[in-house]
Protein backbone atom coordinates (compact mmCIF):
# COMPACT_ATOMS: atom_id res chain seq x y z
CA UNK A 1 0.00 0.00 0.00
CA UNK A 2 1.30 3.52 -0.75
CA UNK A 3 2.53 5.54 2.21
CA UNK A 4 0.21 7.92 4.00
CA UNK A 5 0.79 11.65 3.58
CA UNK A 6 3.37 13.14 5.93
CA UNK A 7 0.71 15.49 7.26
CA UNK A 8 -0.71 12.46 9.11
CA UNK A 9 2.58 11.71 10.88
CA UNK A 10 2.02 11.73 14.62
CA UNK A 11 -1.75 12.23 14.32
CA UNK A 12 -3.39 9.75 16.67
CA UNK A 13 -7.01 10.89 16.68
CA UNK A 14 -9.11 12.50 19.38
CA UNK A 15 -8.95 11.15 22.92
CA UNK A 16 -12.63 12.04 23.31
CA UNK A 17 -13.68 10.05 20.25
CA UNK A 18 -11.78 7.05 21.68
CA UNK A 19 -13.54 7.55 25.00
CA UNK A 20 -16.92 7.23 23.29
CA UNK A 21 -15.97 3.69 22.25
CA UNK A 22 -15.24 2.84 25.88
CA UNK A 23 -18.53 4.32 27.05
CA UNK A 24 -20.47 1.95 24.81
CA UNK A 25 -20.10 -0.56 27.67
CA UNK A 26 -22.77 1.47 29.44
CA UNK A 27 -21.72 0.93 33.08
CA UNK A 28 -19.35 3.90 33.40
CA UNK A 29 -20.13 7.30 34.89
CA UNK A 30 -18.54 9.61 32.37
CA UNK A 31 -17.22 13.10 32.95
CA UNK A 32 -15.09 12.79 29.84
CA UNK A 33 -17.08 14.00 26.85
CA UNK A 34 -18.23 17.48 25.97
CA UNK A 35 -21.82 16.56 25.25
CA UNK A 36 -24.70 18.84 26.15
CA UNK A 37 -27.39 17.13 28.15
CA UNK A 38 -29.90 15.26 26.00
CA UNK A 39 -32.61 16.94 28.08
CA UNK A 40 -31.43 20.29 26.72
CA UNK A 41 -32.52 19.52 23.17
CA UNK A 42 -35.63 21.50 22.09
CA UNK A 43 -37.16 18.42 20.49
CA UNK A 44 -40.74 19.60 20.07
CA UNK A 45 -39.72 22.97 18.67
CA UNK A 46 -37.32 21.36 16.19
CA UNK A 47 -40.06 18.91 15.14
CA UNK A 48 -42.48 21.76 14.51
CA UNK A 49 -39.90 23.75 12.55
CA UNK A 50 -38.87 20.72 10.48
CA UNK A 51 -42.48 19.92 9.61
CA UNK A 52 -43.02 23.52 8.54
CA UNK A 53 -39.89 23.55 6.37
CA UNK A 54 -40.69 20.26 4.65
CA UNK A 55 -44.31 21.21 4.11
CA UNK A 56 -43.65 24.73 2.83
CA UNK A 57 -40.10 24.68 1.41
CA UNK A 58 -39.34 21.03 0.65
CA UNK A 59 -37.74 21.58 -2.76
CA UNK A 60 -35.42 24.28 -1.43
CA UNK A 61 -34.49 22.20 1.61
CA UNK A 62 -33.70 19.06 -0.39
CA UNK A 63 -31.93 20.71 -3.34
CA UNK A 64 -28.33 21.91 -3.54
CA UNK A 65 -27.75 25.26 -1.86
CA UNK A 66 -25.26 28.09 -2.10
CA UNK A 67 -21.83 27.64 -0.55
CA UNK A 68 -22.29 31.11 0.94
CA UNK A 69 -25.06 29.65 3.08
CA UNK A 70 -28.79 29.93 3.63
CA UNK A 71 -29.54 33.67 3.43
CA UNK A 72 -32.13 33.78 6.25
CA UNK A 73 -29.64 32.14 8.59
CA UNK A 74 -26.94 34.69 7.84
CA UNK A 75 -29.42 37.46 8.56
CA UNK A 76 -30.66 35.77 11.74
CA UNK A 77 -27.13 35.26 13.09
CA UNK A 78 -26.40 38.94 12.53
CA UNK A 79 -29.61 40.10 14.19
CA UNK A 80 -30.11 37.59 16.99
CA UNK A 81 -26.62 36.35 17.93
CA UNK A 82 -24.09 39.07 17.09
CA UNK A 83 -26.05 42.31 17.50
CA UNK A 84 -27.02 41.54 21.14
CA UNK A 85 -23.30 41.13 21.88
CA UNK A 86 -22.46 44.55 20.49
CA UNK A 87 -21.22 43.33 17.10
CA UNK A 88 -22.80 45.05 14.09
CA UNK A 89 -22.31 42.43 11.38
CA UNK A 90 -23.01 42.70 7.67
CA UNK A 91 -24.73 39.41 6.84
CA UNK A 92 -22.64 39.08 3.67
CA UNK A 93 -19.63 38.70 5.98
CA UNK A 94 -21.12 35.68 7.75
CA UNK A 95 -20.45 32.16 6.48
CA UNK A 96 -22.53 29.26 7.85
CA UNK A 97 -20.27 26.27 8.48
CA UNK A 98 -20.74 22.59 9.22
CA UNK A 99 -19.99 23.08 12.90
CA UNK A 100 -17.50 25.64 14.17
CA UNK A 101 -14.71 23.07 13.71
CA UNK A 102 -15.14 23.44 9.96
CA UNK A 103 -14.63 27.16 10.38
CA UNK A 104 -11.25 26.47 11.97
CA UNK A 105 -10.35 24.00 9.24
CA UNK A 106 -11.18 26.60 6.58
CA UNK A 107 -9.03 29.19 8.38
CA UNK A 108 -6.13 26.75 8.27
CA UNK A 109 -6.71 26.09 4.57
CA UNK A 110 -6.63 29.76 3.56
CA UNK A 111 -3.91 31.06 5.89
CA UNK A 112 -1.46 28.35 6.90
CA UNK A 113 1.48 26.95 5.01
CA UNK A 114 3.48 24.06 6.44
CA UNK A 115 5.83 25.39 9.10
CA UNK A 116 3.85 28.55 9.86
CA UNK A 117 3.84 29.44 13.54
CA UNK A 118 0.57 29.45 15.46
CA UNK A 119 0.01 30.53 19.05
CA UNK A 120 -2.41 28.53 21.18
CA UNK A 121 -3.56 28.72 24.77
CA UNK A 122 -2.04 26.27 27.24
CA UNK A 123 -4.22 24.27 27.61
CA UNK A 124 -6.57 24.49 24.62
CA UNK A 125 -9.21 22.48 22.75
CA UNK A 126 -7.67 19.19 21.63
CA UNK A 127 -9.74 19.03 18.42
CA UNK A 128 -8.16 22.24 17.15
CA UNK A 129 -4.69 21.03 18.13
CA UNK A 130 -5.26 18.09 15.80
CA UNK A 131 -6.52 20.34 12.98
CA UNK A 132 -3.50 22.64 13.32
CA UNK A 133 -1.08 19.71 13.35
CA UNK A 134 -2.60 18.28 10.16
CA UNK A 135 -2.17 21.74 8.60
CA UNK A 136 1.54 21.48 9.41
CA UNK A 137 1.62 24.39 11.85
CA UNK A 138 4.38 24.86 14.40
CA UNK A 139 2.49 25.26 17.66
CA UNK A 140 3.66 27.62 20.40
CA UNK A 141 1.90 27.66 23.77
CA UNK A 142 0.95 30.88 25.55
CA UNK A 143 0.95 30.72 29.38
CA UNK A 144 -2.21 31.49 31.34
CA UNK A 145 -3.10 32.50 34.87
CA UNK A 146 -6.42 32.30 36.73
CA UNK A 147 -7.94 34.83 34.30
CA UNK A 148 -6.73 33.18 31.11
CA UNK A 149 -4.07 34.26 28.64
CA UNK A 150 -1.32 36.47 30.10
CA UNK A 151 -1.15 39.43 27.74
CA UNK A 152 2.50 40.32 28.42
CA UNK A 153 3.51 36.73 27.63
CA UNK A 154 1.36 36.77 24.50
CA UNK A 155 3.04 39.93 23.20
CA UNK A 156 6.47 38.57 24.07
CA UNK A 157 5.81 35.43 22.03
CA UNK A 158 4.38 37.45 19.14
CA UNK A 159 7.55 39.55 18.98
CA UNK A 160 9.75 36.46 19.18
CA UNK A 161 7.97 34.20 16.70
CA UNK A 162 5.90 36.51 14.45
CA UNK A 163 3.03 34.01 14.24
CA UNK A 164 0.48 34.10 11.47
CA UNK A 165 -2.38 33.02 13.76
CA UNK A 166 -3.48 32.97 17.40
CA UNK A 167 -6.32 30.60 18.37
CA UNK A 168 -8.27 31.25 21.55
CA UNK A 169 -11.53 30.46 23.35
CA UNK A 170 -12.18 33.58 25.43
CA UNK A 171 -15.36 32.58 27.27
CA UNK A 172 -15.65 29.50 29.52
CA UNK A 173 -12.65 28.08 27.76
CA UNK A 174 -12.42 24.43 26.79
CA UNK A 175 -10.88 22.78 28.78
CA UNK A 176 -10.19 25.20 31.65
CA UNK A 177 -13.56 26.96 32.01
CA UNK A 178 -11.72 30.30 32.39
CA UNK A 179 -13.01 33.57 30.96
CA UNK A 180 -10.85 36.40 29.66
CA UNK A 181 -11.59 39.77 31.22
CA UNK A 182 -12.61 42.81 29.23
CA UNK A 183 -9.20 44.52 29.20
CA UNK A 184 -7.47 41.35 28.00
CA UNK A 185 -9.99 41.04 25.17
CA UNK A 186 -9.26 44.60 24.11
CA UNK A 187 -5.53 43.91 24.30
CA UNK A 188 -5.78 40.87 22.02
CA UNK A 189 -7.62 42.94 19.40
CA UNK A 190 -4.92 45.61 19.71
CA UNK A 191 -2.12 43.07 19.28
CA UNK A 192 -3.85 41.56 16.23
CA UNK A 193 -3.77 44.98 14.58
CA UNK A 194 -0.31 46.02 15.78
CA UNK A 195 1.44 42.83 14.65
CA UNK A 196 -0.82 41.97 11.68
CA UNK A 197 -1.80 38.62 13.18
CA UNK A 198 -5.00 36.68 12.59
CA UNK A 199 -6.98 35.89 15.74
CA UNK A 200 -9.35 32.93 15.50
CA UNK A 201 -11.85 33.64 18.29
CA UNK A 202 -13.83 30.48 19.03
CA UNK A 203 -16.84 31.35 21.22
CA UNK A 204 -19.29 28.40 21.36
CA UNK A 205 -19.89 28.58 25.13
CA UNK A 206 -20.55 32.32 25.51
CA UNK A 207 -24.33 31.95 26.01
CA UNK A 208 -23.98 29.29 28.71
CA UNK A 209 -23.50 31.72 31.61
CA UNK A 210 -24.85 30.77 35.04
CA UNK A 211 -23.57 33.70 37.10
CA UNK A 212 -21.69 36.95 36.57
CA UNK A 213 -22.00 39.49 33.78
CA UNK A 214 -21.65 38.71 30.03
CA UNK A 215 -18.67 40.07 28.13
CA UNK A 216 -18.49 41.19 24.50
CA UNK A 217 -16.40 39.10 22.09
CA UNK A 218 -12.90 40.16 21.08
CA UNK A 219 -14.35 40.85 17.63
CA UNK A 220 -16.21 43.86 19.02
CA UNK A 221 -12.85 45.60 19.53
CA UNK A 222 -11.36 44.56 16.17
CA UNK A 223 -10.09 47.61 14.26
CA UNK A 224 -7.94 45.79 11.70
CA UNK A 225 -10.27 43.09 10.39
CA UNK A 226 -7.82 40.46 11.68
CA UNK A 227 -10.23 38.83 14.15
CA UNK A 228 -12.39 35.95 12.88
CA UNK A 229 -15.31 35.10 15.18
CA UNK A 230 -16.43 31.46 15.17
CA UNK A 231 -19.64 30.32 16.78
CA UNK A 232 -21.82 27.23 16.97
CA UNK A 233 -25.33 26.01 17.63
CA UNK A 234 -24.02 22.73 19.06
CA UNK A 235 -24.22 23.73 22.72
CA UNK A 236 -27.36 25.87 22.57
CA UNK A 237 -29.63 23.91 20.20
CA UNK A 238 -28.06 20.59 19.17
CA UNK A 239 -24.64 19.25 18.13
CA UNK A 240 -26.34 16.86 15.75
CA UNK A 241 -27.51 19.57 13.37
CA UNK A 242 -23.82 20.45 12.71
CA UNK A 243 -24.30 24.18 12.13
CA UNK A 244 -21.83 26.90 13.06
CA UNK A 245 -20.70 30.20 11.61
CA UNK A 246 -17.72 32.41 10.86
CA UNK A 247 -17.84 36.20 10.86
CA UNK A 248 -14.93 38.12 9.32
CA UNK A 249 -14.10 40.67 6.64
CA UNK A 250 -15.62 40.24 3.21
CA UNK A 251 -12.27 39.20 1.74
CA UNK A 252 -11.62 36.53 4.38
CA UNK A 253 -15.15 35.17 4.04
CA UNK A 254 -14.74 35.04 0.26
CA UNK A 255 -11.56 32.95 0.62
CA UNK A 256 -13.20 30.66 3.19
CA UNK A 257 -16.17 30.19 0.87
CA UNK A 258 -13.89 29.13 -1.98
CA UNK A 259 -12.15 26.65 0.32
CA UNK A 260 -15.51 25.32 1.52
CA UNK A 261 -16.57 24.58 -2.06
CA UNK A 262 -14.00 21.79 -2.18
CA UNK A 263 -14.85 20.46 1.28
CA UNK A 264 -18.62 19.92 1.38
CA UNK A 265 -20.13 22.27 -1.25
CA UNK A 266 -22.43 23.75 1.40
CA UNK A 267 -23.74 23.10 4.90
CA UNK A 268 -27.01 21.15 4.83
CA UNK A 269 -29.95 23.36 3.84
CA UNK A 270 -32.38 21.73 6.24
CA UNK A 271 -30.28 22.14 9.37
CA UNK A 272 -29.31 25.69 8.42
CA UNK A 273 -33.00 26.49 8.04
CA UNK A 274 -33.84 24.86 11.38
CA UNK A 275 -31.28 27.12 13.09
CA UNK A 276 -32.56 30.16 11.19
CA UNK A 277 -36.20 29.52 12.13
CA UNK A 278 -35.22 28.91 15.74
CA UNK A 279 -33.61 32.34 15.88
CA UNK A 280 -36.24 34.20 13.84
CA UNK A 281 -39.09 32.82 15.95
CA UNK A 282 -37.38 34.23 19.05
CA UNK A 283 -36.90 30.81 20.63
CA UNK A 284 -33.27 31.16 21.71
CA UNK A 285 -33.81 33.31 24.84
CA UNK A 286 -36.36 30.83 26.18
CA UNK A 287 -34.08 27.91 25.37
CA UNK A 288 -31.23 29.50 27.35
CA UNK A 289 -33.56 30.33 30.24
CA UNK A 290 -34.52 26.65 30.33
CA UNK A 291 -31.09 25.02 30.12
CA UNK A 292 -28.78 27.41 31.97
CA UNK A 293 -30.30 26.95 35.46
CA UNK A 294 -30.03 23.17 35.11
CA UNK A 295 -26.43 23.35 33.94
CA UNK A 296 -25.64 25.74 36.78
CA UNK A 297 -27.13 23.26 39.24
CA UNK A 298 -24.92 20.49 37.86
CA UNK A 299 -21.82 22.68 37.99
CA UNK A 300 -22.51 23.60 41.62
CA UNK A 301 -23.08 19.93 42.50
CA UNK A 302 -19.75 18.97 40.93
CA UNK A 303 -17.81 21.73 42.69
CA UNK A 304 -19.47 20.95 46.03
CA UNK A 305 -18.57 17.26 45.65
CA UNK A 306 -15.00 18.07 44.64
CA UNK A 307 -14.68 20.27 47.74
CA UNK A 308 -15.77 17.34 49.90
CA UNK A 309 -14.02 14.39 48.28
CA UNK A 310 -10.88 15.50 46.47
CA UNK A 311 -7.45 15.43 48.15
CA UNK A 312 -5.83 18.66 49.31
CA UNK A 313 -3.14 18.22 46.63
CA UNK A 314 -5.82 18.89 44.02
CA UNK A 315 -6.73 22.35 42.72
CA UNK A 316 -9.47 23.20 40.22
CA UNK A 317 -11.23 26.05 38.49
CA UNK A 318 -14.61 27.47 39.53
CA UNK A 319 -16.19 28.59 36.23
CA UNK A 320 -19.15 30.94 35.88
CA UNK A 321 -20.50 29.00 32.90
CA UNK A 322 -19.65 26.63 30.08
CA UNK A 323 -19.44 22.86 30.37
CA UNK A 324 -16.10 22.07 32.03
CA UNK A 325 -14.10 22.10 35.24
CA UNK A 326 -10.31 21.86 34.98
CA UNK A 327 -8.18 20.36 37.71
CA UNK A 328 -4.66 19.38 38.67
CA UNK A 329 -3.50 16.93 41.29
CA UNK A 330 0.14 17.38 42.19
CA UNK A 331 2.10 14.14 42.32
CA UNK A 332 -0.20 12.11 40.05
CA UNK A 333 -0.10 11.07 36.42
CA UNK A 334 -3.76 11.24 35.43
CA UNK A 335 -3.18 9.55 32.08
CA UNK A 336 -1.73 6.44 33.74
CA UNK A 337 -4.73 6.34 36.11
CA UNK A 338 -7.30 5.99 33.32
CA UNK A 339 -7.31 2.15 33.33
CA UNK A 340 -7.94 2.04 37.09
CA UNK A 341 -10.58 4.75 36.78
CA UNK A 342 -12.56 2.98 34.09
CA UNK A 343 -12.05 -0.64 35.19
CA UNK A 344 -12.13 -0.37 39.00
CA UNK A 345 -14.04 2.81 39.78
CA UNK A 346 -16.20 2.83 36.64
CA UNK A 347 -15.67 6.53 35.99
CA UNK A 348 -14.17 8.40 33.04
CA UNK A 349 -12.42 11.75 32.65
CA UNK A 350 -10.03 13.24 30.08
CA UNK A 351 -6.34 13.46 31.11
CA UNK A 352 -5.16 17.03 30.70
CA UNK A 353 -2.04 16.22 28.70
CA UNK A 354 -4.22 15.83 25.60
CA UNK A 355 -5.02 19.56 25.71
CA UNK A 356 -1.43 20.80 25.48
CA UNK A 357 0.71 21.41 22.42
CA UNK A 358 3.67 20.66 24.71
CA UNK A 359 2.30 18.23 27.34
CA UNK A 360 5.44 17.74 29.41
CA UNK A 361 5.01 18.85 33.00
CA UNK A 362 1.21 18.73 32.92
CA UNK A 363 0.72 15.07 33.83
CA UNK A 364 -1.41 15.89 36.86
CA UNK A 365 -4.09 17.80 34.95
CA UNK A 366 -7.55 16.60 33.97
CA UNK A 367 -10.83 17.86 32.51
CA UNK A 368 -14.31 17.11 33.86
CA UNK A 369 -17.61 17.66 32.05
CA UNK A 370 -20.79 18.08 34.10
CA UNK A 371 -23.42 18.59 31.39
CA UNK A 372 -23.48 15.10 29.92
CA UNK A 373 -23.85 13.21 33.21
CA UNK A 374 -27.10 12.60 35.07
CA UNK A 375 -27.37 14.94 38.06
CA UNK A 376 -27.77 12.05 40.48
CA UNK A 377 -24.45 10.52 39.33
CA UNK A 378 -22.30 13.62 39.87
CA UNK A 379 -21.80 13.24 43.63
CA UNK A 380 -21.21 9.49 43.34
CA UNK A 381 -18.74 9.91 40.49
CA UNK A 382 -16.77 12.66 42.23
CA UNK A 383 -16.54 10.53 45.38
CA UNK A 384 -15.14 7.64 43.36
CA UNK A 385 -12.64 9.92 41.61
CA UNK A 386 -11.57 11.39 44.95
CA UNK A 387 -11.02 7.87 46.30
CA UNK A 388 -8.93 6.98 43.27
CA UNK A 389 -6.64 9.99 43.66
CA UNK A 390 -6.26 9.55 47.43
CA UNK A 391 -5.44 5.85 47.02
CA UNK A 392 -2.82 6.62 44.40
CA UNK A 393 -1.25 9.41 46.45
CA UNK A 394 -0.98 7.05 49.44
CA UNK A 395 1.06 4.49 47.48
Amino acid sequence: MPAYAHRMDGITGSAIRELFKLLSKGDIISFGGGNPSSSSFPVEQVKEITDYLLNEKAEQMLQYGATEGYAPLRSAISEHMLKPKGVDADESCILPTTGSMQGMDLICRIFLDRGDKVLVEAPTFLGVLQTLKIAGAELISVPSDDEGIIIDELEKLIKEHRPKLFYCIPTFQNPSGKTLGLERRKAIARLAAEYDMIVAEDDPYCDLRYRGEPLPPIKKFDTSGNVILLNSFSKIISPGIRVGSAYATADIIRKMTIAKQGVDTHTANLTQAIAAEFLMRGLLPGQLERICPEYGRRLDAMLDAMDRYFPEECTYTRPEGGLFVWGECRGLDMLSLVPRATEEKKIAYIPGVHFYAQPEGHEGTFRLNFSGTAFENIDKGMKLMGELMKEELAR
